[in-house]
């Protein structure tokens, strides 16, 4: 999924210490014009900007796709990152400059990989899968570190993810490892995301890493996080240090998604679809996507072209008048 903002704000992201249990409310991002499917993102937020590597949460549904059009998002390009497609209805087609053509469903993952530039397509609608009436899931983003983040670009579909039972609790491991089981997709740094589903009143204990921070988005139903309630759409933040994580449904059945990694140690700059580490790189992905639909070879050989999308590419925002930086978070010196 894209970053559909008109006005993409700049982010650096870095790991910050927090206590407790921090929570993090949702802001609503329409996906193109004023019928478009609406989604809720916490990451990045003023609060926190990441999770391990995780950088961008984005939950959206269950949407009407006959009321909205559903996700038709024409091809865009990414750098410097990972995407995590996991639905929780629909199907959603993905199409990439690998030519990769990959129809997900749930329970099953996509993961692509940017490295240094790749550019892909997704849509959900009524005309690509009539039957389908709704739309609900969660896309996510992590970001690759110095190691990988200017490697070859890569897609790869798991069709069941390992999963396991325990205490009324469905644990479905999508990335990294939990309770024994481990993801076969790729993971360039440590971290795990796993949908957990829990029957009315049931308590589940989680054993994990005590070096990972760790996020809790609610889906639907009522829970506690950590003896935290946790409202529907909203994100629990619960920072390293602990070898437990405990979740408790109320009166109703629970659906969730559990993020988390060992925090992130490189400064990170985001902007639009791009995530580098300075205003030169951003700067120079910028250019040569626009130069590319311009028809400019050594864009195309940088972010490749998706063929099998009915309609043009979108073109990148205009950047800011200014050099990108962090905004200041409260009591925060600005850098320069």
């Amino acid at each position: 999924m894209t970053n559909l903002e008109r006005r993409p704000q700049e982010r650096v992201c870095v790991a910050r210490p927090g206590e407790g249990v921090e929570l993090i409310a949702p802001r609503d991002v329409p996906l193109g014009g004023p019928r478009a499917m609406t989604v809720r993102r916490t990451l990045p937020s003023r609060e926190r900007s990441l999770i391990g590597a995780f950088c961008f949460l984005d939950h959206y549904g269950p949407d009407d796709v006959a009321a909205t059009g559903g996700m038709d998002v024409a091809p865009h390009p990414h750098t410097g990152l990972q995407t995590v497609t996991w639905i929780f209805s629909g199907r959603v087609l993905h199409q990439d400059a690998l030519g990769s053509v990959q129809t997900i469903e749930p329970g099953q993952l996509n993961l692509m990989t940017a490295g240094h530039g790749i550019s892909h397509s997704e849509e959900s609608t009524l005309a690509r899968f009539p039957a389908e009436r709704s739309l609900h899931g969660v896309q996510l983003w992590t970001v690759l570190p110095e190691a990988t983040r200017h490697g070859d670009r890569a897609f790869e579909h798991v069709a069941q993810v390992p999963s396991f039972r325990t205490d009324g609790a469905h644990v479905q491991v999508f990335l990294g490892a939990l309770g024994g089981l481990t993801s076969p997709a790729r993971a360039d740094t440590p971290l795990v995301a796993a949908q957990v589903d829990l029957a009315a009143g049931a308590t589940l204990r989680l054993r994990v890493d005590p070096a990972f921070e760790h996020g809790v988005l609610l889906d639907s139903g009522e829970l506690t996080v950590a003896g935290t309630p946790l409202e529907p759409a909203w994100l629990a933040y619960l920072a390293p240090g602990r070898e437990e994580l405990v979740l408790q449904a109320g009166t109703e059945p629970v659906r969730a998604v559990l993020v988390g990694g060992e925090p992130f140690p490189e400064e990170v700059l985001m902007w639009w679809n791009f995530v580098g580490r300075t205003h030169e790189e951003v700067l120079t992905a910028r250019d040569q996507w626009q130069a590319a639909l311009a028809g400019d070879p050594q864009g195309a050989a940088r972010f490749g072209t998706v063929p099998g999308y009915a309609g043009a590419p979108l073109p990148a925002p205009e950047l800011p008048n200014v050099r990108l930086r962090p905004r200041r978070r409260r009591g925060q010196p600005e850098r320069r």
